[in-house]
């Protein structure tokens, strides 16, 4: 039996704790309204600027010309061009700056650190470009940590399944393989079924479309052929890429959990002792070892946490 840790111990030995899930919960979200409000300061001012002049040119063009030749034609196209790619949605005599709004640019935060980048959108300034990299920097691990925590409560509440189907079932396999395919079918009805209807509904996609959407999105892989909020002609809520945020963020971590449940489930362990588990750190010791109080010598405590084949060669060499 493993004795208690010595409190003079180091801190990778004792165990940083990590903060409790609200307080990282609210870091992170902290973290995203930073980023947001940078791009937002940033871009906001030159995606509002590219939109006015894009605006007056257009009208000074249709009132000047009552038949527009060849380069002007061209230079209305360029305009068109390098309007769509600022985010610039031209709406009837009204634009907008669509994508870097405050809304657009919290989603583009999020779709940095989740490492999606679906590509569709980009910063243009050289300010906003910087800050994007040491803003994906820290991000990005932020964003692993959260999933991780979010991973681990969801297997907790996985193994708390177990727990009582172990008591009514007599068969502790069945009743955890049970627990994970309830999360496993669970899973895939809240993020993967369900979420393609409301993209089917707002985005006017087929359902196989938006289910395409859903994988590659929480997949991280990202292609950036199917983006929410991409047509100027439909009117999209303010909550819509709210939400969307939200189900990437436990999308992912769901998925990172069925990923941990399938490798957890195809290892095969080994039967190793737990005073090797608990006493691998050099400044911590097991009872036994510090004296033969029970008549038990060090020697044969050691022997017993080696692996199998270790053993059978010692218990050779001793006979």
């Amino acid at each position: 039996m493993c004795g208690p840790r010595s409190p003079k111990a180091p801190c990778w030995a004792r165990g940083c704790r990590v903060p409790g899930t609200g307080l990282l919960l609210l870091t992170y979200l902290a973290y995203l309204v930073l980023g947001t409000g940078v791009f937002w300061a940033l871009e906001g001012p030159v995606a509002r600027n590219s939109s006015r002049i894009f605006q007056r040119d257009k009208w000074m063009l249709l009132q000047n010309f009552t038949c527009l030749d060849g380069p002007s034609l061209d230079l209305l196209i360029r305009g068109i061009i390098q309007a769509y790619k600022d985010g610039t949605h031209l709406l009837d005599n009204t634009t907008s700056m669509g994508r870097w709004e405050f809304v657009g640019s919290f989603f583009f935060s999020v779709s940095t650190i989740t490492t999606i980048g679906y590509g569709n959108l980009s910063p243009e300034t050289m300010a906003a470009r910087l800050f994007c990299i040491f803003f994906a920097l820290v991000g990005i691990p932020l964003n692993l940590v959260v999933l991780n925590r979010l991973g681990h409560l969801m297997q907790r509440g996985v193994h708390r399944c177990v727990q009582r189907l172990g008591g009514s079932w007599q068969d502790p396999a069945q009743a955890q393989w049970l627990a994970g395919s309830a999360a496993l079918l669970s899973g895939l009805l809240l993020f993967l079924l369900l979420p393609p209807l409301l993209f089917s509904r707002m985005e006017g996609w087929s359902y196989v479309e938006s289910f395409y959407f859903s994988f590659i999105t929480l997949s991280t892989v990202g292609f950036g052929d199917y983006v929410i909020g991409m047509d100027p002609s439909r009117n999209y809520p303010i909550w819509y890429k709210n939400i969307v945020s939200l189900w990437i963020l436990f999308g992912m971590a769901w998925l990172a959990l069925i990923i941990k449940i399938i490798l957890s489930q195809l290892e095969t362990p080994g039967d190793m002792c737990t005073c090797s588990l608990r006493c691998s750190k050099g400044n911590i010791k097991c009872r036994s070892w510090s004296g033969a109080k029970k008549g038990t010598t060090a020697s044969n405590h050691q022997a017993s946490c080696l692996e199998p084949s270790t053993q059978v060669m010692r218990h050779e060499e001793d006979s």
